[in-house]
């Protein structure tokens, strides 16, 4: 594996910015993997800039459901493919990370006949070392490791790539006994019963990470999406309210934190954090516009949920049931 000694988070972060990518179903030249439950996901993943041939780059290829729940992980070189296996029909997001830090993220829908879907990935490196974003990674959340953990938790980190679930809640397990302060070890753990659907123990781990770090963002935002999940809004609006406090440019804190409170019918403060979810993230949170038209529908202002209908098909013009959304707008939509 690459680059085996990094640790999952760094100060300095090189820039990586998200420049062009193409989806097709079924890409002539390239063989139908067999399947028995959905659809096969996958991509090249292509990194260019200057400087890029002379450094061994690695990334995380997380996918996501539109609720936040990881559905599965792979890590990939610079110039490497990738691949997910029986995903159900459905929407997802395809976030890439490097060190630990999310430089792209792809929204895509899986609908109709199960068959490959590829999704190519291209990046571009903007010379080396560089300021993160803004609040996107702090001093605080590094960790001195040392000694039998530090070796355990990139043993750790390699048996969740291969889906050796029980190898790493092991060996995670054994860092957090030993050292209870290790947060982002807490925070991982939590992540692996998550893919296991251990949700009580997720949360746990979720939960201890926080309390030792209140301010760790990646723990903070996970807590959240899984308490939203298991539909308990008050707890999830606890937990995404700090993490929108220590990252408020983060648009998908934003964008979950304005779904929970749409959940227990605050819609008031639904709509900030939808638009803010939108202002920062246009394209990647246009699902926002849907949550917000169903809450402008529901209030009957039509004329304003035909309006965010509107402005959701322009950056998802090829969304499966455009049809259904151009006929709510051309009898709801204001004339001028």
């Amino acid at each position: 594996m690459r680059n085996k000694h990094k640790s999952f988070l760094r100060l300095l972060v090189p820039l990586l910015v998200l420049f062009a990518s193409g989806s097709s179903l079924a890409q002539r030249g390239v063989p139908p993997v067999s399947r028995s439950a959905g659809f096969s996901v996958f991509g090249d993943v292509e990194v260019t800039g200057t400087g890029v041939e002379e450094k061994p780059l690695t990334f995380d290829l997380i996918l996501y459901s539109r609720t936040g729940v990881i559905i599965d992980r792979q890590r990939v070189g610079s110039k490497g493919r990738y691949r997910f296996n029986n995903v159900p029909t459905g929407d997802y997001d395809i976030v890439v990370e490097f060190e630990s830090t999310e430089v792209s993220r792809t929204h895509i829908k899986l609908t109709g006949m199960l068959t490959d879907y590829r999704q190519d990935i291209a990046l571009e490196w903007r010379g080396g070392p560089a300021k993160p974003k803004p609040a996107t990674i702090s001093a605080e959340d590094a960790y001195d490791r040392r000694g039998a953990n530090k070796d355990r938790f990139e043993k750790a980190q390699e048996a969740f790539d291969k889906k050796e679930y029980e190898k790493a809640v092991a060996l995670l397990t054994q860092i957090v006994t030993e050292d209870p302060q290790d947060f982002q070890a807490w925070s991982e753990l939590g992540t692996v019963h998550l893919v296991q659907k251990n949700f009580a123990e997720a949360e746990k781990a979720y939960v201890r990470a926080t309390e030792v770090r209140p301010t760790f963002f990646r723990a903070l935002l996970n807590l959240g999406r899984l308490r939203l999940q298991q539909k308990n809004y008050e707890g999830a609006i606890t937990v995404l309210d700090q993490a929108v406090t220590v990252q408020p440019k983060s648009a998908e804190a934003n964008f979950f934190l304005g779904e929970a409170y749409l959940q227990i019918k605050k819609g008031s403060k639904a709509v900030n954090y939808l638009y803010e979810a939108l202002k920062l993230d246009p394209v990647g949170m246009a699902d926002a516009h849907l949550r917000l038209a169903a809450l402008y529908n529901g209030a009957g202002m039509k004329s304003k949920a035909a309006t965010e209908y509107e402005e959701f098909l322009k950056k998802k013009p090829n969304y499966a049931d455009r049809k259904k959304l151009e006929e709510y707008i051309a009898a709801n939509k204001a004339t001028p």
